[in-house]
């Protein structure tokens, strides 16, 4: 079996929001699989037990939680997005920051010429970098 690392998201409640969210964001986004909690389970009925999809050609995992947490998502692990156009990045942070928070607003700030971090609805932390 091969090794491989895969981002795991873990919700409590809105997993599928966010899941298809993330992926009305980009062009080449899909949702791989989608396994719902059954009547009986230790998840609440018919929220996700784990489901799967695709941003970029990267893997993410993603669910809701059965047990509940003290914690929630922190900026200190984010998602790296690298831009091509002064539009894409735009919309891609308006879209984000909506209903989130900003922490860094779309600048320039030396490393690079066009910059911006967010944490989304969900709590999902986004830096997004127009590429040089």
């Amino acid at each position: 079996m091969a090794q491989s690392i895969t981002p795991f998201l873990m919700f409590e409640g809105a997993a599928e929001a966010a899941m298809r969210f993330y992926v009305s964001l980009f062009k080449d986004a899909q949702i791989d699989r989608l396994e719902r909690y059954g009547s009986g389970e230790t998840g609440v009925e018919g929220t996700v037990k784990k489901a799967a999809f695709t941003l970029r050609g990267r893997s993410f995992i993603c669910s809701d939680s059965s047990v509940k947490h003290d914690f929630t998502f922190t900026p200190s692990i984010s998602l790296l997005v690298e831009l091509d156009s002064e539009s894409e990045i735009q919309e891609l942070f308006q879209r984000l920051s909506d209903g989130g928070k900003v922490f860094m607003p779309l600048d320039h700030y030396g490393f690079s010429k066009k910059f911006g971090w967010v944490s989304d609805r969900f709590g999902v932390s986004w830096q997004l970098n127009l590429a040089a």
